[in-house]
Parts: structure tokens; C-alpha cells; sequence
């Protein structure tokens, strides 16, 4: 699959989720069979671009190519702006959010509220293209209700704006993350345009990866919650396509020692004090389907410590159940 010059090693995409696709998950999701992930967004308010969150954003050092960043805004111009400031720093594709749901977005009519306003949308995204020399790709919803799906004119407007990959949830920002995605329009969208579609939503299997695939005639998978805490998703996604035959599970070895390793980045790149905190979350995604985590999960909120926090996961492990999956 390529997106402008870029030829990526497969077909799926992490998706840029807030607070969660820093760059050492980033970088965790690609040696586990990522073809490409997306930064978290980062704002079009030049104002903000120099504080430590938006700093540590834009940080891609040591990544694999290629870098794509998400842009959050709904200023044509500050838009444009924010992609060439972040070309400027290594980014090779520039990403646009019309897709997060977020009431803190939308309440500023960006992110998928932004798809009321297909005007809007077209000013944004021609000004964004011609900023910059590198591709630029869209992340959007089916449609801002289930009374409103405008993603397949949103997808017109797109191309005819030069916009190189589109991106679709399959659900509309009324939906948030309620129910079932839909992918009757992302077909529908596919069938539309030329340039490559990416399905995304509900993908958290093998199989529904290949369902989605075959209904939709999707160029791509864009996989978000179902890699919190299973960054194995992609090889096995990747494994099943290419074989029709299913990968076992990893083992809690395995498990215990990404995990060790993925937290050691996060120290790393945010300092103790932070990173402890930012562990967290993480912790729980990766022990969530294991038994006997109640007290586990009591303790390991209280930890302020990197090594306390370590000591408390290798004992987790080494209990007898610790590393035993609930079916």
C-alpha cells in the first residue's frame, strides 16, 4: 500500500488516539506489525505548539519512516500553518482530524463536528494541501448522526482537494463509540474515489479484519482501542491474512516482558514522575483479561515509583494465575 511516495509494509494503521499513541507505543505497535501509526493530534494553536504535552507530540525521534502527525483545528490558515510547522520537523505525511468525538473537540465545532460545514471542509482541506509538500490524509467519521452520513460527499470533496488517503470510523460523532460500527458507507466510499480508503472501527480480530476487508474492499485497517494493551493485534491480524490461519495468543512471558519493556519507554521518555502515571492506563489494558487483578490494580494506582511499580508487575507475573488469560 503507498500513500504519495511512501510504500508502507502493510496494509494496517494504528490510529492516532489521544493520551495513548505517544511514541513509544508508536513505536511498540510497529515492531509488532504496525505498517504505519499516526501521532496523537496536535493542535493548530500555534500558542500551545511550545508546551511540554505539544513538544513531547511532535517528539519522532528514532521512529520508522514514514512520520505522520494529526492536525486538530477548524482555521483554514492556522490548519495550514500547523502542517507546515510540523513538515518543518519531520513529518512526511500530514493527517487531518474530522474524526474524534470528543465533546472538548467538537465543542469547538473541530474534530467530526467539523463535517456539518462541507464549505469549511473543503476551504480546510485544499489550504492544508497546498501548504505543504508532503501527502496529506483525512481521518473522519460516516457523518456528524445517523440522519446525517455525508461521509461519501465529505470523500468527494477530499479527492477533488488532493487529499492522498482517507480514513473512516465507522460510526457517526452522535454515535461516539456506542454500538456497532457500520461499513455499508465506508463500501460505499471505496467504491466512490481513488484514492486508498482505510476502514476503522470495531476491527479487534483476525477475522473481523478479513470480514471487513472482503465487505468493504477497503485498502486498509486502521486498528485504536483493540491494540490498548494487545500491540500483538497487528502480527496477528497481519499473520491471518496472509495465511487464513490464527496466531496463538501470546504467553505471559511474553506478555510480562513487552509489557516491562513498553513501561522502561515510557520512563524514559516522560521522566519517573510522569510516567508512573502514564503507565497506569497502560497496566490495566494489559491486564485486563487476566484473573485476580482486583488488588493488583488497587495497588498499582497507589505507585509513585518506577521500581515499585516494576516489582509489582514481575510479582503479578510470577503468581501461578498471574499469566493465565480468561477465556
Amino acid at each position: 500500500m503507498k500513500i504519495g511516495p511512501h510504500t508502507l509494509q502493510n496494509n494496517l494503521f494504528l490510529a492516532p488516539m489521544a493520551g495513548v499513541t505517544d511514541r513509544p507505543f508508536r513505536s511498540l505497535c510497529r515492531n509488532m506489525g504496525a505498517g504505519m501509526t499516526i501521532s496523537e493530534m496536535v493542535t493548530s494553536n500555534k500558542q500551545l505548539w511550545h508546551t511540554r504535552k505539544t513538544q513531547l507530540r511532535l517528539d519522532h525521534s528514532g521512529e520508522r519512516e514514514p512520520r505522520s502527525v494529526q492536525i486538530a483545528g477548524t482555521d483554514p490558515k492556522q490548519l495550514a500553518e500547523a502542517a507546515r510547522f510540523n513538515a518543518d520537523r519531520g513529518a512526511q505525511i500530514i493527517d487531518i482530524n474530522m474524526g474524534c468525538p470528543a465533546k472538548k473537540v467538537c465543542n469547538v465545532m473541530a474534530g467530526s463536528a467539523l463535517m456539518q460545514n462541507e464549505s469549511l471542509v473543503a476551504d480546510i482541506l485544499a489550504t492544508v494541501v497546498r501548504a505543504v509538500d508532503v501527502p496529506v490524509s483525512l481521518k473522519m467519521r460516516t457523518g456528524w448522526s445517523p440522519e446525517n452520513r455525508n461521509a461519501l460527499s465529505i470523500a468527494r470533496i477530499a479527492e477533488d482537494a488532493g487529499i492522498q488517503a482517507l480514513a473512516i470510523h465507522g460510526r457517526t460523532r452522535a454515535c461516539a463509540f456506542r454500538g456497532q460500527a457500520e461499513y455499508d458507507t465506508i463500501a460505499a466510499v471505496k467504491a466512490a474515489v481513488r484514492i486508498p480508503v482505510i476502514a476503522n472501527g470495531d476491527i479487534s480480530t483476525p477475522e473481523t479484519a478479513k470480514q471487513v476487508l472482503d465487505y468493504t474492499a477497503a485498502d486498509g485497517l486502521m486498528i485504536g482501542r483493540a491494540a490498548q494493551g494487545n500491540p500483538w493485534i497487528f502480527r496477528e491480524i497481519e499473520h491471518f491474512l496472509k495465511t487464513g490461519k490464527k496466531l496463538p495468543p501470546p504467553g505471559a512471558e511474553e506478555v510480562q516482558k513487552t509489557l516491562i519493556k513498553h513501561l522502561q519507554n515510557l520512563y524514559d521518555f516522560y521522566g519517573d514522575h510522569m510516567g508512573v502515571r502514564i503507565a497506569r492506563k497502560h497496566i490495566g489494558w494489559y491486564c485486563k483479561h487476566r484473573p485476580n487483578t482486583t488488588t493488583f490494580k488497587q495497588q498499582i494506582v497507589r505507585v509513585e515509583s518506577s521500581r515499585l511499580q516494576l516489582e509489582l508487575i514481575t510479582e503479578f507475573f510470577s503468581d501461578s494465575d498471574g499469566g493465565r488469560l480468561v477465556a
